[in-house]
């Protein structure tokens, strides 16, 4: 069968065997004390590494920037060296991977903060959810966030400083990039959207002053890696964790614009199908233009990801709508995924009570074929 998702492409100078990425998935797994991943996580990224492209699950950029209970960091000795033996052991499968760069912001809670402090945020509004905490006895749970504190100038430009030095652990990790996230809620989208930023300085009020500490943190890493391992991710018309902005075409249309000069691997678009982990029923129907607007816009390699299956990834490639689609919960139940969609073969049924935390069990216990 002539499939598009299996033709090669180029990712700054990586090549890649085909089309079919793995998304980033967040599975709180990471070894306890210090959120450092261990052999488990280095035996469920092996797994999965026919993937064209493996993005790894966020991993925070600092204490400051966890907000979930058992998620990896990529600030500690002890994580740089987790991940140094994730990355070989998906080079030895002949794979390729970035590590996905998260400061989630105000979608915290002082339990994770340095000294019990209030999250940070670009303004001191509370995020409409909650986030998975741990309770006394140290269990797993969804917990209220607290209203954060507003970042002070010297603060944001500390976070440009951590966000660079994690790029540089990355690379010194042994990952062949990184991707930035800056969707789904967390600090770099906070301060992109104009319902969460409130700002009245340079970081805040305009398009280009809300788009300036992505581009910022861009130009830092890039300036410390190179841009052409460098990624962004972007939840244009996201409504998780109470996103939403006021103007999204002109706002992600001129980011896209930005980024053009700067020469990166890539962008990854997620289609607003899902919020959190759940299908979202209020879509709303002009996401469509906007996708084909950010197409024109955006003159690199795009990839998108929300919710694809392998007929409708390939229609997005025939459309021209993207040159990579990442999937993201068919890669947690099916680790040789590539080859289960070359062949036809039918995909396992994933557990999603185990998506989040655990051990083994929902994690690398998949049947391959």
């Amino acid at each position: 069968m002539n499939s598009l998702l299996f033709d090669p492409i180029t990712l700054g100078a990586l090549p890649l065997p085909h089309r079919i990425a793995m998304a980033p998935l967040t599975r709180s797994r990471a070894g306890q004390p210090g959120n450092v991943p261990t052999a488990l996580n280095v035996e469920y990224y092996r797994q999965r590494a026919s993937a064209a492209l493996i993005i790894t699950e966020a991993t925070q950029i600092s204490q400051q920037g966890q907000g979930y209970a058992w998620t990896p960091g990529i600030h500690s000795a002890e994580q740089v060296e987790g991940w140094r033996q994730v990355a070989a052991a998906v080079h030895e499968q002949g794979g390729r991977i970035f590590l996905q760069l998260w400061h989630v912001g105000r979608v915290s809670h002082p339990m994770f903060q340095p000294q019990g402090a209030l999250p940070v945020a670009p303004s001191a509004q509370a995020a409409p959810g909650k986030t998975f905490i741990l309770d006394e006895e140290g269990r797993g749970t969804w917990g209220e966030v607290p209203v954060p504190q507003a970042l002070t100038l010297a603060g944001i430009e500390s976070i440009i400083k951590d966000y660079r030095q994690a790029a540089r652990n990355a690379i010194d990790a042994g990952m062949d990039g990184v991707e930035i996230h800056a969707g789904n809620g967390y600090l770099l989208d906070q301060f992109i959207n104009s319902s969460s930023n409130l700002r009245d300085d340079q970081y805040g009020g305009s398009v280009a002053n809300r788009s300036r500490l992505l581009l910022e943190v861009v130009d830092a890493i890039a300036a410390e890696i190179g841009a052409a391992r460098v990624g962004v991710r972007l939840t244009p018309m996201g409504r998780f964790m109470g996103m939403g902005d006021r103007a999204p075409l002109t706002t992600f249309g001129y980011i896209a614009e930005q980024l053009n000069e700067r020469g990166l691997a890539y962008l990854h678009l997620v289609e607003p199908a899902m919020v959190g982990v759940e299908k979202d029923p209020q879509q709303d129907p002009a996401w469509d233009y906007i996708i084909l607007k950010m197409r024109t816009l955006y003159r690199g390699v795009l990839m998108l990801a929300g919710g694809y299956d392998q007929a409708s990834a390939e229609k997005a490639l025939a459309e021209g709508r993207a040159d990579i689609i990442a999937f993201g919960r068919p890669f947690i139940s099916n680790p040789d995924l590539p080859l289960r969609f070359r062949l036809g073969a039918a995909l396992n049924s994933g557990d999603a009570s185990l998506y989040f935390g655990g051990g083994a069990q929902g994690y690398i216990d998949y049947p391959t074929l």
